[in-house]
């Protein structure tokens, strides 16, 4: 229980944290990695990155496979990166109560520690996704998990996928394709 307090606050704070600047460019933005230290998104320049929001628990198991099926078959091309948010909580009914820290995600891809995507809290990097002033492309609101945002090699958002667009559509596939 102390560790997964310990992570939470750390995502909080370091989130917290960064809101006072205000970021260019996605390559500006360092978060917490789930399974400790930093996750630069600089070191990824040159590449694209899919940002997706994930459930801290996992009971949408289908949504997780799909975003590591993608993974596998474009890593060569595309990063994906799982941040981790509690914003919708479990499924109404769920009994899952499980702490972050003995969560088996069962994907390859980078996780974050959990945070925010919108309200007085939202993580930074979400903050510049969702407005149209920050990344110069279009102003979205996440209204549930599994939200996809493109970035393309330059640092540019590009795309947007909302959680009703599974992640191999055919407009997801040749988004990233293009």
């Amino acid at each position: 229980m102390r560790l997964a307090f310990t992570v939470l606050l750390s995502g909080i704070f370091f989130c917290a944290q960064a809101q006072n600047a205000a970021p260019a460019s996605i390559y500006d933005f360092k978060v917490p990695a789930l399974k400790g230290g930093t996750i630069d998104l600089s070191q990824y320049k040159g590449k694209k990155i899919l940002i997706v929001n994930t459930p801290s628990e996992n009971d949408r198991s289908r949504g997780y496979a799909e975003i590591e099926a993608l993974y596998q078959q474009y890593k060569d091309k595309l990063v994906i990166i799982g941040f981790l948010d509690d914003d919708f909580g479990p499924r109404p009914g769920s009994k899952k109560s499980a702490t972050l820290a003995n969560k088996q995600y069962n994907v390859s891809f980078p996780l974050t520690t959990k945070i925010f995507v919108k309200g007085p809290q939202i993580c930074p990097v979400y903050q510049w996704l969702s407005s149209k002033q920050a990344n110069h492309f279009k102003d979205t609101e996440v209204s549930w998990d599994f939200n996809k945002f493109l970035i393309n090699e330059q640092g540019q958002l590009v795309a947007y996928f909302d959680q009703e667009t599974p992640a191999n559509d055919p407009e997801v596939i040749a988004a990233i394709t293009k």
